[in-house]
Order: C-alpha cells, then sequence, then structure tokens
C-alpha cells in the first residue's frame, strides 16, 4: 500500500492546531487478518476484496503526488488485511495497525475528537484512538527535526511554523492526515524513544492504523534499525477469529543467519524517479518466469523487469489481497488457465464478483466428472527460487453451497484493470503479488542481505 504525503490546505492546518492541546533483541508480535468466511465466499465478499485489490494497484503503480528477536501476533481481517497490534506512549497505550510493506509512515487514530468516514466495512463497531495528553512521552514533532523531511520531503530552511507541517497521506481505497509527533514506542523486551508517528485526526476508508513496513526512512524497520523481519500469513478462513501467527523482528548487531529451507531470491533495484518517490519504498523481486499447469506462459520482458520510466517488474505487497498483474500479463495467464480447466465458464459470477475467469463446479453440472482438478500456478524467481501455490490460494469458491452444489463455481484470484471499460494504469509494477497467494507461506525479508525468503508450511 503506497502512501504519499503532502502538505493540508490551510483549512486543514487549521483545525489540526486546535487539537494540539489534545493530543538487541528479537522482538515477536501476534500477526492476525481482518474475515470469517469458510468457503464459500459471498459473491459481494469477493467482489469487494477484487475491487480494493485493483484499486490499491492502481495506486501503487502511480501513486498520488501531493538475531536478537521481537515478536508480535498477526491477525487476518474479512477486509483482506493483516493486523498486529502496537503499544505506544508513557504509559503505553495498545492498538491495531494493519502491516503494509508497500508504505513506509506509521500512524494511529488520534485524539477523542478523530473522524473515520466510510470504515462501517470493519467488523469492529468502534475505532481505539490514542490520547496525546495521557502520555508524557509525547511530543509534537518540530518543523526543524530532520524527521520532518521524511514526511514531506522538503527542506527544513522552508520552514514557516514551528512544528512540521501537517501531512495528508493517500492510500489506494482512502486519505489520512494528521500531526507528525515524536512518541515511545514499546516491545515486551525493549522501548525505542523518538519513534516517528502520526497523529491523525481524520481518515477515511481505514478501519484502522498503519505501520509501513517499506523500505522509506520512516518505516518501522528502518527506525528500528532492523537486520531481518519475517512472518507467516493465516489463511483467510481464520479471518476476524482470536487466532493468530507471528511477525518476529531481527535487530541482532551479528549477522543473522537464514532458516533452513527457505528459497531465496535478491531484491531488485528500485526505479529513481523524482516525480514517484514512492517507488523506492517497494520490495522488487525477480519474478522470471510464470507457469500454469507445468506451461510456461510466455510473459514479454519489459513486464518482469522494472524500466527506466518505472514500468514493469515485481513488487510484494502484505497490503494487497489479490495479485495484481497488468492486462498484458493477467490476459496471458488466464487464457493458459481456460486453456487447461475442463469445466463450464460461470459467466454470471464473473459478473457478481468482478473476478475471471470463473468455472462452474456444482455436481449438478459435473455429474460425469468424479474429481475436480485445476492446473497449479508456480512463480519462478532469478536464482531458481520456485513458489508453488496451492489450489487454495490460486481459486476462491463463490456463492452459497447448496444441496446438489447448484451454485457452485471457483474464481481465479487474480486482478487486472482496464475490464470493466475504466482506463488502465500506464506505470507502476507490472505484477503484484497479494497476500491471498502468500497465506500459508513463512516469508522473509532479510535487509542485511538483500534478499527476499519464502517457503510453505501452516501458519496455524
Amino acid at each position: 500500500m503506497a502512501a504519499v504525503a503532502s502538505s493540508c490546505s490551510l483549512l486543514c492546518f487549521l483545525s489540526l492546531l486546535s487539537l494540539l492541546p489534545l493530543i538487541s533483541t528479537t522482538t515477536t508480535i501476534p500477526l492476525s487478518h481482518f474475515h470469517k468466511n469458510p468457503p464459500p465466499i459471498p459473491y459481494q465478499n469477493l467482489n469487494y476484496l477484487a475491487s480494493s485489490s485493483l484499486t490499491r494497484a492502481k495506486h501503487l503503480k502511480n501513486p498520488h503526488t501531493t538475531p536478537s528477536t521481537t515478536t508480535t501476533s498477526i491477525f487476518s481481517h474479512s477486509y483482506g488485511a493483516y493486523s498486529i497490534s502496537l503499544s505506544f506512549g508513557t504509559p503505553p497505550q495498545t492498538l491495531p495497525f494493519l502491516l503494509d510493506t508497500g508504505s513506509d509512515f506509521t500512524w494511529f487514530p488520534c485524539t477523542n475528537h478523530y473522524r473515520c468516514n466510510n470504515c462501517s466495512f470493519s467488523n469492529s463497531t468502534t475505532i481505539t484512538s490514542f490520547i496525546p495528553k495521557l502520555s508524557s512521552s509525547s511530543k509534537i514533532l518540530g518543523c526543524l527535526n530532520p524527521k520532518c523531511s521524511w514526511i514531506h520531503r522538503s527542506n527544513s530552511n522552508n520552514c514557516t511554523n514551528q512544528i512540521c507541517p501537517p501531512y495528508l497521506i493517500f492510500y489506494g481505497s482512502g486519505n489520512t492526515g494528521g500531526l507528525a509527533l515524536s512518541e515511545t514506542l514499546n516491545f515486551s523486551n525493549r522501548t525505542v524513544h523518538d519513534f516517528l508517528v502520526g497523529c491523525s485526526v481524520f481518515s477515511s476508508y481505514q478501519p484502522a492504523g498503519i505501520v509501513g513496513f517499506g523500505r522509506g526512512p520512516s518505516s518501522l524497520p528502518t527506525q528500528l534499525g532492523l537486520n531481518k523481519f519475517s512472518y507467516c500469513l493465516l489463511s483467510h478462513r481464520f479471518d476476524d477469529t482470536n487466532k493468530h501467527s507471528s511477525l518476529v523482528l531481527y535487530n541482532d548487531s551479528e549477522k543473522t543467519q537464514g532458516l533452513l529451507n527457505l528459497s531465496y531470491t535478491n531484491f531488485v533495484k528500485n526505479p529513481k524517479l523524482a516525480e514517484k518517490p514512492e517507488f523506492s519504498v517497494y520490495y522488487y523481486v525477480a519474478l522470471r518466469q510464470i507457469s500454469v499447469g507445468g506451461r510456461s506462459v510466455k510473459v514479454p520482458y519489459k513486464y518482469l523487469n522494472p524500466q527506466p520510466n518505472g514500468s514493469g517488474g515485481t513488487v510484494v505487497d502484505s497490503g494487497t489481497t489479490f495479485t495484481f498483474m497488468s492486462r498484458g500479463v493477467f490476459e496471458l495467464v488466464a487464457a493458459e488457465f481456460r486453456r487447461q480447466v475442463k469445466h463450464e465458464r460461470a459467466v454470471g459470477v464473473e459478473a457478481l464478483t468482478g473476478l475471471r475467469p470463473c468455472f462452474n463446479v456444482s455436481k449438478k453440472q459435473n455429474m460425469e466428472k468424479e474429481t475436480v482438478s485445476f492446473p497449479e500456478l508456480r512463480f519462478h524467481f532469478k536464482g531458481g527460487a520456485e513458489m508453488v501455490l496451492p489450489l487454495e490460494n490460486i481459486f476462491a469458491m463463490a456463492g452459497e453451497w447448496k444441496e446438489g452444489g447448484s451454485d457452485g463455481a471457483v474464481c481465479l484470484t487474480l486482478v487486472t484493470d482496464g475490464v470493466a471499460g475504466e482506463k488502465q494504469v500506464a506505470g507502476g509494477p507490472s505484477i503484484i503479488l497479494g497476500n491471498f497467494q502468500m497465506q500459508n507461506f513463512y516469508v522473509e525479508y532479510d535487509l542485511r542481505n538483500e534478499r527476499f525468503g519464502f517457503r510453505q508450511q501452516s501458519c496455524n
């Protein structure tokens, strides 16, 4: 989820000023996701996830410019995201944050006056806000503080006020705005002082705060000086439950060793464009080939490698649900699935879900078939690493399963743009690997050695 910060308007600035008075170990954090959807998934849920994945992909492609360890739990959620809990302030206040490797800024809902528009899709009835006046370590960031330039990317000599200007950040499906704070971040085994965090007083389409794990200077890995971090994503069948997996943060000064049985591929150098600084935040990986059912899909070179103009290449993004592929890649992959799958197309389900192709697998339509089989999807990376996706990471059961299976259909969980007549987004990554495809994969971001590691395993 790419984030772009910009200065607020005068009206925004004045409204924020009125709120000023209010406001060498390994760390392991529980990781969960926000979706209670044992298969099959209702049409409207799939349509929402497909739409939100596509909206996020469009933003990642074209942002709007204006071994000591710590462990925490990860939870999964019905709107397709994963969250962790972090504790800020003195004494600590604990809040949920969406885990986002596609942005580098961390913010929380802030003050008793926090407003969030169009957040009713969250199962939570209330949104927990951080209250700065209850924390003795909360300080508004000064304009001359070097960290202010991490948000605004501007020269501190242009300061016209004592405080760092308010921020306004755009995401694929929403935005948030507020003031930057210097605050204490508390883990069970360490304390981080003067952590840059946003105190947001308004948002739209944001059910919780966001913790940025991208490559930028304000990201959590950078501010904590991590050598690497890793997580294992629960299956989305556990959405909105108390089941969780773990996010592990490594900040040992000694060289950390790779885990056994991990496949590694090196990170690719990020495109550097003055007009698109957000591209420098993404984690690009060297995808070299895609195969369906053992048959190689002939994807043109321009899609697989980042080009000087910023187009092309593959990024890994925990904030995207369904994997995005540019139209020129998607059509080739989808055509190969259509060639190999011997089931009737469920065109009506495609219209309802926004996904395609969908196939009818109901008992009524397949009485002569004893088994239902589908080809595997495999990603081949530079260096020989291969990611083989299980069927539950490729297809989603759509609709309501009735006696006799009259509504049974499965849909390919890949999305692209330009399908419904909307304009295709030029530039940016051609492929964005989403979290649905990473279910039950352990993944490692080895920042010291500039490589991405993964292996399939149960994350329950």
